[in-house]
């Protein structure tokens, strides 16, 4: 290796020769085979009127196409240490995100709460009071550090961890049975206005704010049989839930500042089996994107966006009772037939609390694989003649 170094060194000062064979030498750098590094050597050398003087490095460079992958790959990462990353990355060093809604390692608050990471940013986590202790020490036990990992090998650090139920937004709100429940005994300070409280005395400001809850008692029941408590219920907690940690955390947000929820489809259409409220708490939730996108413009110069993603197994969407026939359809019928991950939903988060997202704001971004596009099941046999393109499952 060192001597290959060394013979590159020569070459490389051989400027005058260089220059006038640069043609030739980038002919041969475009297709990195041996066959091409033989003719490609051959007619440089001729060029330069250095065949005899470079014969060894000839031989070692040539004779084996493993070592020549190995030093154009060191030789690439050296050139390009001191040098600017090339292309749109994108960088959330120095920002502060709070995620509310993040309980286990598997849903899309986590995969957010990574992609977000994983871009540089410190992570802050909103966890539900009786969800609290398991998750604390499953992350505390190391449980979870598989699902930590980053894309540079190293591990996801989550700077804090809160509890939060966002159905209430200030003690007031609390009714005794909850306060007195051995669920929530241990914890304080868990209602929007206090966790926010004390986001601002610990950090004292956030540059993005995550929404990734939900919650409908009575998801399984059509919505003809949904009682008004229910139906409410799904509204407090899946769609105002949003209003409320935004109201009380925006004082606390950076100007530039991104906010984020999550929505589904079922907003737009009709999920049978998406009951008990939930299609009309999401459908609140995206209205609500476009008010609090104006007024925390105007106000604040904060973003506001949601992601309508679809179908994951989560702990939380097993809760449904359907989620795997959701996926089927989806891969079955979207343009794009995979399995949805959840960090590509993690990853669209990051864009948009990106700079790169600076102009995007009041939006529905679509992470389905674009079947949200669709109007009809393609899977269905009344197209079982029109020879429909696909990946059979």
């Amino acid at each position: 290796m060192t001597a290959t170094a060394a013979s590159g060194l020569q070459l490389a000062s051989a400027r005058p020769c260089i220059a006038s064979s640069r043609r030739v030498f980038k002919a041969g750098a475009a297709n990195l085979d041996v066959n091409s590094i033989a003719v490609s050597w051959t007619k440089l050398a001729s060029a330069c009127h250095l065949s005899q003087s470079l014969e060894p490095f000839r031989r070692s460079f040539a004779s084996s196409s493993v070592k020549f992958n190995k030093v154009v790959i060191k030789a690439m990462a050296e050139s390009s240490e001191n040098k600017p990353v090339s292309g749109l990355p994108i960088d959330l060093k120095g920002k502060r995100a709070f995620i509310a809604g993040v309980a286990d390692d598997n849903g899309y608050g986590w995969a957010i709460a990574k992609s977000l990471a994983a871009a540089g940013a410190e992570i802050l986590v909103g966890t539900w009071v009786p969800a609290l202790n398991i998750f604390e020490t499953s992350l505390r036990r190391g449980k979870f550090d598989e699902s930590r990992v980053l894309p540079d090998g190293s591990l996801m650090e989550i700077t804090k961890v809160y509890p939060l139920d966002a159905v209430f937004d200030n003690p007031d709100d609390v009714p005794e049975d909850i306060k007195t429940n051995k669920r929530y005994a241990g914890s304080a300070n868990w209602t929007v206005k206090e966790v926010a409280e004390s986001v601002k005395q610990d950090f004292g400001s956030i540059d993005i704010l995550v929404h990734s809850l939900a919650n409908g008692p009575e998801v399984s029941k059509p919505l003809l049989e949904t009682s008004r408590n229910g139906y409410l219920a799904a509204l407090s907690a899946s769609s105002y839930s949003y209003v409320s940690l935004l109201k009380h955390f925006i004082p606390l947000m950076n100007p530039g500042g991104s906010s984020i929820s999550l929505t589904y489809i079922a907003s737009e259409r009709v999920i049978p089996g998406y009951g008990g409220g939930m299609s009309s708490a999401k459908a609140a939730l995206e209205s609500d994107t476009r008010v609090l996108a104006f007024e925390a413009g105007r106000k604040h110069k904060i973003r506001v966006n949601t992601i309508s993603a679809g179908p994951l197994r989560s702990r939380a969407a097993k809760a449904i009772g359907f989620i795997d026939t959701m996926i089927e359809y989806s891969i079955a019928n979207a343009p794009l037939q995979k399995e949805l991950s959840a960090d590509e939903v993690g990853n669209a988060a990051a864009f948009l609390a990106s700079p790169l997202a600076s102009a995007i704001t009041g939006a529905v971004i679509y992470v389905d694989n674009g079947l949200n596009a669709m109007g009809v099941g393609v899977d269905s046999p009344i197209f079982k003649d029109l020879n429909i393109p696909g990946e059979k499952h």
